[in-house]
């Protein structure tokens, strides 16, 4: 059985985004035993490692959503600079 962390990443990476009372039915549905207290301890570690971000959209709400790939420092740099008007 896959550890508790690689079961939640993945429930959020096939999703995209979700909420986390969305997760959670998702987990009990898929009967992992997973708490509420070790859940929010899986997804800080989630966003720590910078696979997830998780955002309140209201007080008692949260959004969670898999992270897309980050580009390339260079063309992050590229893309900035050609922004300007003449820049080529």
């Amino acid at each position: 059985m896959l550890p508790s962390r690689n079961l939640v990443f993945e429930k959020v990476q096939t999703a995209g985004s979700l909420t986390d009372a969305e997760l959670a039915k998702a987990l009990a549905k898929a009967e992992t035993g997973i708490s509420g207290a070790a859940m929010n301890k899986i997804l800080l570690d989630l966003e720590i490692l910078g696979l997830v971000n998780v955002t309140w959209i209201a007080k008692d709400t949260r959004r969670i959503e898999a992270v897309k790939e980050k580009a390339e420092p260079e063309d992050a740099e590229r893309g900035y600079e050609s922004s300007f008007p003449g820049a080529g």
